[in-house]
């Protein structure tokens, strides 16, 4: 299925990030606290039924939040996710695709667009800077050349996990 980039306000990113993380957290706390306590009340004290109260505690946190994740409150934070679970596994696919971008491979060239547009987006919506990677400016300015060079457009705002496979490395 295919990703596209979408726009979303940094400022509200960031504030409903924090405060889902908070609320996240604080969840684990209270619930991995109470089943410690009814685990150690019912069977006695042990560092292994309060292990396992913790552990109960993250998995009820885990369901709730599973639960949660398609509210329309959590869009733009679910966006975040998939864009980084998209640029990831675009990054583990950067040497064949680097590779083909020296031959000129269209597919190869729309992927890398893709990946730098995200990554730039990303370091948006998290309040930070790009210019830190000399080394992915540089590729990003190769790239922009070689699309120009081929008559192709700028900007690439979808992106198919599916053509990954192109690239597959031997």
């Amino acid at each position: 299925m295919a990703f596209s980039l979408e726009q979303h306000d940094p400022a509200s990113y960031q504030r409903k990030a924090r405060i889902i993380s908070v609320a996240m957290a604080g969840q684990l706390i209270i619930f991995g606290l109470l089943f410690s306590m009814l685990l150690t009340t019912t069977f006695g004290s042990s560092v292994w039924l309060n292990a396992l109260g913790v552990l109960l505690g993250l998995l009820a946190t885990s369901a709730m939040f599973a639960a949660l994740r398609e509210r329309p409150w959590m869009t733009e934070v679910r966006y975040v996710w998939q864009l980084k679970h998209h640029l990831s596994r675009i990054s583990s696919y950067l040497q064949p695709l680097r590779r083909a971008v020296e031959e000129d491979n269209h597919l190869a060239l729309d992927i890398l667009t893709f990946y730098h547009q995200g990554m730039a987006q990303l370091a948006e919506l998290n309040g930070r800077t790009t210019d830190d990677d000399a080394e992915r400016l540089a590729e990003k300015m190769q790239v922009k050349v070689k699309r120009e060079a081929l008559g192709l457009p700028k900007e690439v705002t979808t992106f198919d996990p599916h053509d990954l496979s192109a690239f597959k490395q031997k």
